[in-house]
């Protein structure tokens, strides 16, 4: 039996290898996914300067150019907070003579009232230029209570890889011996003052599948990383081992995630007496959220212990980590046309942000000590507004929260329980909005399901006018309509610009986001993707059946996920859309588990190496569906070579594809930026000028 079992499985594994080589054998354009190859970045350069020769040269492009570049350096931004560290609180800043940003402090009292005095403590572009790097921010760890000592991340260039250096905060300066990790896509914590929890690359065998680290050690200051002893390790199929802790009281939880999927992971937690870290009962589909009150506030993603998806739980940390029976209690449960999105605690409020028909509300939640059970009160602030948690003050039991819609700049918020919202800070309108309007509409999908939308355009537009809708629809993330200067994600203030010119700017909050819960993500994964391209498709034609645009008119846009979502509907619907925008896309579904971090979303996608999911995965995979005498709508595609999340593979590949079979390409491949692109304001205006020039040139002056 054990024989015929493994014969069976070395058969399968050899079908499975001749079928990969078979298709891989097919691609004529795999010589693209070398990302410095010469032959590969040579086909770069040149498409590159075809976009520019078209795009930058256009009249009006400069002056887009340079205004784009002044909204985003904007001195009167909001400082965004950072951590709260006793009574001062730290904010990473950009603007135009700082375009890699400063890392600053500022008493915290002047920062509530309004009136902060920052004292920097790095100065990126300074350390870059005396370091010779391309430094990008990716965040400091200070260590409570005193906040003395910061793990500080820099990458080169925007990778997702970054290197981790010990820095001082009261002489400003790194620490000569203290603890640093070389550049790897690292995990890292502290345990304590003199001991760290480390997830990075090893060496051979210590990465995952999906390039992400497979073992966690604990290194003590003063020894090598070498000596470090391991405490968790996981296995190679895994997604990744990730390490975090939270603070509640004098009390730090350091805590070990092994991820086995994407969706999928087990929770360690130190025992009694710290010495080693053991399994909680925490369900593997669920997500850690925060701690308060000596309670772990977890996120249920599916039914458990009698309570339903989509609502917070809280369990004993002190039990857990006794190995003791541990209560589960329900901490919030919302109503079916809310969804729990972000969740923060102060030292003794749970703060809540919920979507509500996808528009913001934020509650305050407490635990009695004597029953355990929780109550929840809703704390108005703004109206119809994007509600986001953008930091708390512990000790004080205030939120800081920002509120604000396409057409009303974010106002910063410090939010206590039973007490009126007191505004920190309130950004001052960029553009005029008094001939410009907003509407919440809903679309109906082919299976009848209400797909929301949000539409921003002028007053009293009687249409047809062409028309830009963004949308994501993965991996859990609702999108949620913010000021117009920057809408859609990464490309700056190009919302503005179109409704400015007279057009309909539109995000759409489609099946495979969060904006209605577990269930609306669910709804379009694996074999169930359609979904989403569906939404979006009927977001499109409500548009055309409304009256506000038409067929042929419409310009659809994602980026990352939603490069997947834009590729397959210009596949599918040639007819309906005019142009197409994606940044850092996914297009190749056959390869991309095979591509740098693409292993890591098979609980998302399907496994295109099982027969059963590539029968799924062929139908709408964006570089497998072009076809021969098929006219597709332009796109333009935008990218970074050093993006090490999405391989740049992707776009070049489906950019050849479409220009082999005489479609018309805009291609712009920026060399720095990581997977999200922009490694300073520079590029994010260069950017919003490219595409508008695209939109005005596809879709207005082609009528």
């Amino acid at each position: 039996m054990i024989r015929a079992s493994l014969a069976a499985l070395a058969l399968s594994c050899s079908i499975t290898a001749v079928a990969v080589a078979a298709q891989d054998a097919k691609d004529p354009y795999l010589w693209l996914e070398d990302i410095e190859g010469s032959k590969a970045l040579g086909w770069v350069k040149k498409e590159n300067a075809a976009t520019d020769k078209l795009i930058t040269s256009r009249p009006g492009f400069e002056a887009d150019r340079k205004r784009a570049r002044e909204i985003l350096d904007d001195d009167r931004q909001i400082a965004e907070p950072g951590e709260v560290m006793a009574e001062t609180i730290t904010n990473f800043w950009r603007d135009a003579n700082n375009p890699r940003g400063i890392w600053r402090q500022s008493p915290l009292d002047a920062y509530l009232a309004g009136k902060p005095v920052w004292t920097t403590l790095i100065d990126v572009d300074a350390l870059g230029k005396a370091e010779k790097q391309s430094w990008v921010w990716h965040g400091a760890d200070c260590l409570a209570p005193d906040y003395k000592r910061c793990l500080v991340s820099l990458s080169p260039g925007g990778t997702d890889a970054d290197i981790v250096r010990e820095w001082d905060r009261t002489t400003k300066s790194f620490v000569g011996d203290g603890f640093t990790l070389p550049q790897a896509k690292s995990s890292v914590t502290w345990e304590n003052a003199d001991t760290l929890l480390v997830a990075t690359d090893y060496g051979a065998g210590s990465m995952t599948a999906s390039g992400y680290p497979r073992i966690v050690k604990r290194w003590k200051r003063g020894t090598p990383l070498s000596a470090a002893e391991t405490v968790a390790e996981g296995e190679n199929e895994d997604v990744g081992m990730n390490v975090f802790a939270f603070t509640d009281g004098d009390k730090r939880w350091p805590m070990i995630s092994r991820g086995k999927t994407f969706y999928t992971a087990d929770i360690k937690l130190p025992n009694a007496d710290g010495s080693r870290y053991i399994s909680s009962i925490v369900p593997d589909t669920a997500s850690v959220r925060d701690v308060v009150d000596g309670q772990l506030i977890i996120f249920i993603n599916k039914d458990w212990a009698n309570i339903p998806a989509g609502s917070l739980a809280s369990l004993s940390l002190a039990d857990m980590s006794a190995d003791r029976q541990v209560p589960i209690v329900t901490a919030m449960t919302p109503t079916k046309a809310q969804a729990i999105e972000n969740v923060s605690a102060t030292d003794n409020i749970l703060w809540v942000k919920a979507l509500d028909d996808v528009e913001g509300k934020l509650f305050a939640l407490r635990r009695d000590p004597k029953t355990g059970q929780w109550s929840q009160k809703e704390v108005p602030l703004a109206a119809n507004a994007t509600v986001t948690i953008a930091g708390t003050v512990g000790k004080r039991d205030i939120v800081l929260a920002s509120a604000e819609t396409m057409l009303m700049p974010p106002t910063l918020y410090a939010v206590s329980e039973g007490k009126a919202p007191q505004a920190v800070q309130s950004l001052p309108a960029t553009f005029d909005a008094k001939d410009m309007t907003v509407e919440k509409r809903f679309a109906t999908s082919k299976d009848g399901t209400k797909i929301p939308y949000f539409l921003a355009r002028k007053k009293g537009s009687t249409g047809p006018v062409p028309a830009l809708v963004h949308a994501y629809g993965g991996f859990r993330a609702a999108q949620t309509p913010g000021y117009l200067t920057g809408q859609p994600y990464r490309a700056g203030p190009l919302g503005l610009f179109w409704v400015e010119d007279g057009n309909a700017y539109v995000l759409a909050g489609i099946r495979g986001g969060g904006e209605y819960g577990p269930a609306w993500h669910q709804a379009a994964l694996r074999e169930k993707r359609q979904a989403s391209f569906d939404d979006l498709h009927a977001v499109a034609e409500d548009l055309v059946r409304t009256g506000v645009s038409a067929k042929g008119r419409i310009a659809i846009s994602g980026r990352s996920n939603g490069g997947v979502l834009v590729g397959a509907a210009m596949t599918q619907r040639p007819d309906l859309y005019g142009a197409v925008i994606s940044g850092s896309p996914i297009k190749d579904m056959w390869r991309y588990d095979k591509m740098l971090a693409g292993a890591s979303w098979v609980a998302e996608y399907g496994d295109p190496d099982v027969a059963e999911d590539w029968a799924f995965l062929s139908k709408y995979s964006p570089y497998h569906n072009i076809r021969k005498g098929v006219k597709y709508p332009p796109i333009f595609l935008y990218l970074s070579t050093k993006d090490d999340r999405v391989h740049p593979g992707h776009a070049r590949k489906f950019a050849a594809r479409l220009m082999e079979n005489g479609n018309r390409v805009y291609y712009h491949e920026y060399i720095e930026g990581g997977h999200s692109v922009g490694a300073d304001h520079a590029e994010d205006a260069v950017r919003a000028a490219m595409l508008h020039g695209f939109l005005l040139r596809e879709l207005v002056e082609k009528k």
